[in-house]
């Protein structure tokens, strides 16, 4: 930071940052505390009256406050910135400060001094700064002057108290400054220089000589100039800025001074030396240049040594010169007027190139302290300008105001009218100024101010010692300091020790506004100081008398007022007798607004109207002595004036100038000249027969105005006779609380004032609740509460004698309460329960009962009482032996936390025989508990674990300690669990069945947590790490990388594909809601199921059922995806894709779902048509090794002997696999497709060829849509004529995890539309008609889906029947001839159509096969097959003649379906 020093030139002066604001001094400024702060609610905000009473209590104490509006509260400004112009003051800072000042009062007068003898003043420096020569002065004439301090050598002692260091000689170079500049001053005020012509020359002491000033003394001719006294800073120069001549130099004749010797030898006679008389030594005689007279240079008080250059006064001049007033110190006008816009810019580059920094940057703690600094120092001169006191009424306020120039919006039309309008504030109804009649500005109008960095209101009240508001508008922060009103005295008198001399020229210093004193200064002197930041939208009030400064911290804009409250109208009157013997002017007549009051007593509230009523009771009185003093002196003449009508100017006091209205004094030889009463001497030197007594009312008028505002405060007064008169009641005569509470209740309805009375009534209220409370607590008994809580006494706890006390306060206070009786009551229970108590202490056996009920009536009593800690004792010390006795006797619940616990509690307790005999048996037991603890502690976590003989050893030691042992019971735990354990691991190895992974895991874990060395767990956990990598392995094998599919789900046919099981008949669900159902809806209840079966043949068969299911749903998507993407749909209404999006471009068409899919979505760039099936993401769920890989993982898994579900799953695959092997092969030799190696051989690679089988787009085209946008890329196998045999296997072999040749083979020969021309049966060979082609594929499809249906119910329910079938074996064998005869006779009578779903109504039924010559097949296993014709009934095979290959292969139709459909 690089401050600018501001030169009265007006040039610029950078100065040192280090040593200005940078280094901290020891008088750096100190900031005061904060005042208050509010931040009203808008409830609160809306009445600011009410407000500012509701906060004064506290405000007032610090003087100052600040408010904080609500935040949306925000008034337009309205002030006219194009119109305010204003020429502002100018303020140098170091003339501001008091003590400043009169540094620099002095310094003008020193250098006034100096030029007169023809030299001009600098300043010495000592130590590398300059000398304060106003402080060496003062310390100098504080110790008895120069002669004393040279006497007494104490010049080391001053130059200590000035602040130098010692060790250093400073004392003789001050005795050397003091000699040579203040000595002479000091003599020319004494006037020894116009008494004695020679000083008197003191030779007892050698070293304390008079000051030989002939030799000391050397100044310099005054320029030019230095002859300008326009400012003092061109009289103080420093010794770098000044020309020093040196002595013996001799002096241009031109400036020399008029010597008689120059004048001729004829006239030197006629001029003699003043003092010795004589004309003798010319060249030494000195003239004048004020009065012509003449003096030796030698007879001179100093002599001079050398002869003046420039003009010289001689003694006499001087003193006239020097002994002129001065002047009252005011701010000067700057010569430029202003506009906002033009004082803005300069005030904010001011800042910014002091500082050195943006203006928002520096901040407000540099700013003060910098302030502070600048005033309290004279070297340095900083100039500021400052736009105060500017009317509002010429140039509009910053609020909004009816009628004005600023167009209000609508929503801001509510500021019009706002109380914290500070145009409407002064003259609201509760302001007492609205009773003063004119205009007064600044007071009951607004003034604006406009601010700049440094820019300061000195200390000062608001006149007649008014409150005052002010609002900042908006710009930077305005720096407040305050002191409370009654602290102004105290502030006025530090002020005047501090700085008599500015008082002594200016009595009404501190009313001028033009002086301020650093507030450490007066805090030290014991003055209250507080400070605050009023930042934009805040508002600061100050309260009556109480002094307040501040400074700005830069550009900005504020506005104040003047208000008073009722609580201020004593205060006037006391402003104005003040005003009085300070010979200041008033604002206002105090008289003239109490009188208009007066006149308006009917609308006057009974508040004011009481605080009228009083303060115009003083004021008749004092006027009726006046006259009568008056009257008594001598006038008799008397006049009515109307002085009301007339300016304030105009009847002013000509002596103490207070406003005059009730009466004054004229005298006819002084016209427009009066006096008021009191300064009836002060008129004229005219006989008082000749004054006239000017008066507005007469007495008579002013008693009969005094008594209606008396009528009008009646009311307060009445509702204050009757509270003094509940005050003073006594005895039997004394009021309720109640009564109490009603006064004050009244007085805040009507709002009487906050008076004495009012406040003790409240005081003796709040005393007698406090009572009431507090006897109501302890008629209550609450002490109960708090002990059973935790005990002891509690800070309302009074002690029996203060109870005593108590009770005799309560008979004391002038209000009546119950509860004094009833406490007198409860303090003789006291007395008596310590009594008893006394008698129970001294007795040693006391029993636990007795002590218990003397707490329980101690409880009633919320009293302190001695003689409870005894009785706690007694009473700890029982319970402590029932707690060991009880805990001895349930050795489970003494853990050795319990005894330390009890240990601990006897160690608190007072000694007593039971209690030591009890703790030493609590020490032995838990010394041998914590013995067996530990030892138990090491076995358990001893590695390697011992054996289990050991730990079974140690167990048996423990046996028989009459104690909670963690560590015991987890040792025997431990022992128990390791035998648990080795019994199942030894049932494990013996045993026939596999293991499942999981309990084997689960075995080692459990294994792992018993800290008993086990020896089958080495092996069981190389066990776990084998199967462990052996799932690493197949995981590997199978996985695609970043696949997000388990081992699990890859192995496990697809349980995800579809919801829920296939649809089963009727019949078949009935049998089947007798057996319990297994969920297999998701991956973990596929594994749930795998872990909970027996053995591998029972998890092949599980899978088995999540295979049927894999298949019925894949069958079921296959038709809807066929169906969906039939030519009769419109394709941008179809969802396709990952995307679910319509299809467009190249697609592609997975084989196994048969959905389509867009190429960009599922083919990465890098992809290359290969001559596998092409599936979708879903479908291609494994990398599908080759057999060849998965039959080792199979034999690996094998010899490890452990079941894991990968390894079920494994295992089926592989056994699925094979069969489809197998399947494939028959399949196609059924079928008559030729060889599958061969035709895979010879079919040429689909890759760039071009199917006759038409594609999706074809078949679309086809059907005239024209406008599809998308075709597929891939061939498809195509599904017309495709039989149901070849599309099942082929869909089977896609499924398989598994890569295997024939699926290959058995693609492209279906692709290649082989197995188009062969189909299932002996049916029609011949060909459709193109146009039914559609209608052909759509039923297709849905045959094709019943067919896969029934199979797969089949299948499903092939298990089922098998468990039926064994149950009903025996019933069948009762029943068969009975039931042969039935259906033959049945199948004669009825038609061959019968609808097997009538038969549902038992279990035999169930079990009946409807066929000629039933064989009745016996066994654990009889297979079934139905009819696919209409009749949907259940044939035994070996009744019908069909296999059960032929039976899972192909459709059955029964005999009597054939000859009822025509086959």
């Amino acid at each position: 930071i690089h401050p600018i020093k501001i030169l009265p030139s007006g040039l610029f002066k950078e100065q040192d940052p280090a040593a200005t604001m940078t280094q901290p001094r020891p008088d750096e400024f100190k900031p005061p505390q904060e005042c208050p702060v509010f931040e009203p609610s808008w409830e609160e905000f809306a009445d600011p009256f009410a407000y500012i009473n509701k906060i004064r209590p506290i405000a007032e104490k610090t003087g100052i406050c600040k408010v904080r509006p609500p935040p949306d509260w925000q008034p337009p400004f309205a002030c006219d910135v194009d119109r305010l112009h204003f020429t502002p003051r100018i303020q140098r800072l170091n003339e501001l400060e008091a003590q400043t000042r009169v540094k620099l009062n002095f310094l003008d007068q020193i250098a006034k001094f100096w030029e007169l003898q023809g030299c001009s003043l600098k300043i010495p420096h000592v130590e590398r700064k300059i000398l304060d020569l106003y402080q060496l002065n003062k310390n100098v004439a504080d110790e008895g002057g120069f002669d004393i301090v040279c006497r007494d050598r104490r010049w080391t002692a001053i130059a200590l108290k000035m602040g130098f260091a010692p060790g250093k000689a400073v004392g003789s170079h001050l005795r050397s400054h003091y000699e040579r500049l203040l000595y002479p001053y000091n003599l020319f005020q004494s006037g020894a220089n116009l008494l004695e012509p020679t000083l008197p020359v003191d030779t007892s002491d050698k070293e304390c000589k008079p000051p030989d000033l002939t030799k000391r003394q050397h100044f310099v001719e005054p320029t030019e100039s230095c002859c300008n006294s326009a400012h003092r800073a061109k009289r103080m120069r420093a010794e770098s800025d000044c020309v020093k001549t040196e002595p013996g130099t001799e002096p241009c004749e031109n400036n020399r001074p008029n010597l008689r010797r120059r004048m001729g030898s004829f006239v030197v006679d006629l001029y003699m030396c003043l003092v010795c008389g004589s004309g003798s030594d010319e060249d030494r005689l000195l003239l004048c240049d004020g009065c012509d007279a003449s003096y030796h240079t030698f007879c001179l008080i100093p002599p001079l040594h050398d002869i003046p250059k420039g003009d010289w006064r001689c003694p006499k001049c001087l003193t006239q010169e020097c002994s002129k007033p001065q002047e009252a110190f005011g701010f000067e006008q700057a010569y430029r007027d202003y506009s906002l816009r033009a004082f803005g810019e300069m005030a904010d580059s001011f800042k910014s190139d002091y500082f050195n920094m943006p203006v928002h940057m520096v901040p407000t703690e540099l700013v003060e302290k910098e302030f502070w600094r600048l005033v309290s120092t004279i070297e340095e001169d900083v100039t500021v300008e400052y736009g105060a006191d500017i009317a509002s009424k010429e140039f509009g306020s910053g609020f909004p105001i009816k009628n004005g120039r600023f167009k209000v919006s609508e929503k801001d039309e509510k500021y019009l009218k706002c109380g914290w309008n500070l145009n409407n504030m002064a003259m609201m109804d509760p302001s007492v100024l609205t009773h003063v009649t004119a205009d007064i500005c600044g007071m009951t109008l607004p003034w604006l101010y406009v601010g700049m960095c440094f820019s300061s209101f000195c200390w000062h009240i608001e006149d007649h010692w008014s409150y005052s508001i002010n609002y900042l508008h908006w710009g930077e922060p305005k720096t407040w300091y305050g002191a409370p009103g009654f602290a102004a005295e105290q502030l006025e008198a530090v002020m005047k020790k501090l700085a008599p001399e500015l008082f002594q020229i200016q009595p009404d210093l501190l009313h001028q506004l033009v002086t301020i004193m650093n507030p450490n200064t007066l805090m030290s002197y014991g003055v209250p100081i507080y400070r605050t930041n009023q930042c934009a939208g805040e508002f600061v009030i100050t309260f009556p008398r109480a002094y307040h400064s501040g400074f700005n911290q830069g550009f900005n804009f504020a506005e104040a007022v003047n208000f008073c409250t009722v609580d201020w109208m004593a205060l006037g009157r006391q402003c104005v007798d003040h005003y009085r013997l300070l010979h200041r002017y008033c604002v206002f007549s105090h008289d003239e607004m109490i009188c208009q009051m007066a006149s308006k007593a009917n609308s006057l509230d009974v508040v004011l109207a009481s605080a009228v009523q009083k303060d115009m009771k003083d004021m008749v009185r004092e006027e009726q002595d006046l006259r009568d003093k008056v009257r008594k002196m001598g006038v008799l003449r008397c006049e009515q004036a109307e002085y009301d009508l007339l300016q304030d100017d105009e009847r002013q006091c000509a002596k103490c100038r207070t406003t005059c209205f009730l009466s004054a004094i004229t005298c006819p030889c002084s016209p427009g000249q009066l006096v008021c009463l009191h300064h009836i001497q002060d008129l004229c030197s005219c006989p008082l027969t000749n004054y006239t007594l000017n008066y507005r009312f007469t007495l008579d008028d002013l008693y009969p105005m005094m008594n209606v505002v008396k009528q009008r405060a009646e009311t307060y007064d009445e509702w204050a006779s009757r509270v003094t008169e509940t005050l003073e009641a006594k005895l039997d005569k004394k009021k309720s609380l109640s009564v109490f509470r009603s006064l004050i209740n009244e007085s805040e309805s009507k709002m009487f004032p906050d008076n004495d009375l009012l406040r003790q009534l409240r005081l003796v209220t709040q005393d007698a609740e406090k009572c009431f409370s507090v006897a109501q607590q302890l008629l209550n008994g609450k002490r109960q509460t708090r002990y059973r809580c935790g005990g002891g006494k509690t800070q309302s706890q009074l002690t029996v004698q203060e109870l005593r006390s108590f009770v005799r306060q309560l008979y004391n206070i002038p209000c009546s309460l119950p509860q004094a009786p009833k406490l007198k009551d409860l303090l003789n229970c006291i007395e008596d329960f310590q009594q008893h108590s006394e008698k129970v202490l001294m007795d040693e056996a006391t029993s636990t009962a007795v002590i218990q009920s003397l707490l329980d009536v101690s409880f009633d009593f919320d009293v302190e009482l001695p003689e409870l800690p005894i009785l706690r004792e007694r009473l700890e010390q029982a319970r402590w032996l029932e707690g060991v006795q009880q805990t001895s006797a349930q050795p489970s619940t003494l853990t050795l936390e319990t005894m330390r616990r009890l240990i601990d509690q006897g160690v608190g307790l007072t000694p007593h025989p039971s209690v030591e005999k009890g703790m030493a048996h609590l020490q032995e037991l838990l010394t041998v508990s914590e013995h067996w603890e530990e030892k138990t502690s090491i076995l358990l976590k001893a590695r390697p674990p011992p054996s289990i003989e050991v730990l079974s050893e140690a167990a048996e030691k423990m046996v028989g300690i009459p104690a909670y042992l963690p560590n015991c019971l987890m040792l025997k735990d431990s022992i128990s669990r390791a035998r648990e354990w080795l019994q199942e691991a030894e049932a494990f190895q013996d045993g026939e069945s596999i293991p499942l992974f999981d309990k084997l895991s689960d075995m080692v874990l459990r294994g792992q947590a018993i800290p008993v060395q086990l020896d089958p767990l080495k092996h069981l956990e190389f066990l776990v790490t084998e199967l462990q990598a052996w799932k690493e392995s197949a995981a590997e094998t199978f996985l695609i990388k970043n696949s997000h599919f388990t081992l699990l789900e890859v192995l496990c046919p697809r349980f995800e594909v579809g919801a829920g099981s296939p649809k089963r008949k009727s019949k078949k669900a009935k049998d089947c809601s007798k057996k319990k159902m297994v969920k297999l809806d998701c991956l973990s209840d596929v594994e749930k199921a795998l872990l909970e079966t027996k053995d591998t043949t029972s998890a092949l068969a599980t899978l088995g059922e999540v295979r049927l299911r894999e298949m019925w749903a894949l069958s079921s998507i296959r038709a809807a995806n066929e169906s969906k993407l039939l030519p009769t749909a419109d394709c941008m209404d179809l969802k396709v894709c990952v995307c679910q999006n319509p299809p467009m471009g190249a697609m592609l068409q997975c084989e196994l779902c048969r959905d389509a899919f867009h190429s960009v979505c599922v083919r990465a760039p890098s992809d290359s048509r290969s001559t596998q099936a092409w599936l979708c993401p879903d479908c291609r769920r494994s990398e599908k090794p080759s057999l060849d890989k998965v039959l080792p993982l199979l034999a690996s898994l094998q010899r490890i002997q452990v079941r894991l579900p990968e390894g079920d799953a494994l295992h089926y695959l592989v056994e699925r696999t094979v069969s489809w092997q197998q399947r494939a092969r028959q399949v196609s030799a059924s079928c008559g497709l030729p060889d599958l190696e061969e035709s895979f051989r010879s079919s040429p690679s689909p890759v760039g060829k071009v199917s006759h089988t038409p594609s999706l787009k074809c078949k679309w085209n086809r059907t005239s849509h024209d406008q599809m946008v998308f075709y597929t890329e891939q061939r498809c196998i195509p599904l017309p004529g495709l039989s149901v045999e070849l599309e099942e296997l082929m869909v089977e072999g896609l499924l398989l995890q598994v890569s295997l040749p024939e699926i290959t083979q058995l693609y492209h020969a279906l692709l290649n539309g082989l197995g188009t021309h062969h189909t299932h049966g002996r049916t029609s060979q011949q060909e459709d008609d193109p146009s039914d082609c559609d209608k052909r594929k759509q039923c297709n499809s849905q045959g094709r889906k019943k067919k896969a249906k029934r199979r797969l119910e089949r299948e499903a329910l092939e298990t089922e029947r098998r468990d039926k079938a064994k149950k009903l074996q025996n019933k069948r064998q009762k029943m068969n001839k009975e039931k042969n005869l039935e259906r033959r006779a049945a199948s004669t009578s009825s038609s061959p159509r019968s609808d097997f779903s009538q038969s549902d109504d038992s279990e035999e039924e169930m079990a009946m096969c409807p066929a000629e010559g039933c064989q009745q097949p016996e066994g654990d296993e009889v297979d079934w097959v139905q009819c696919d014709g209409s009749c949907n009934q259940w044939f035994h095979q070996v009744c019908v003649g069909v296999t059960a290959e032929l039976a899972e292969k192909e459709d059955y139709v029964c005999v009597g379906c054939t000859i009822s459909d025509g086959r």
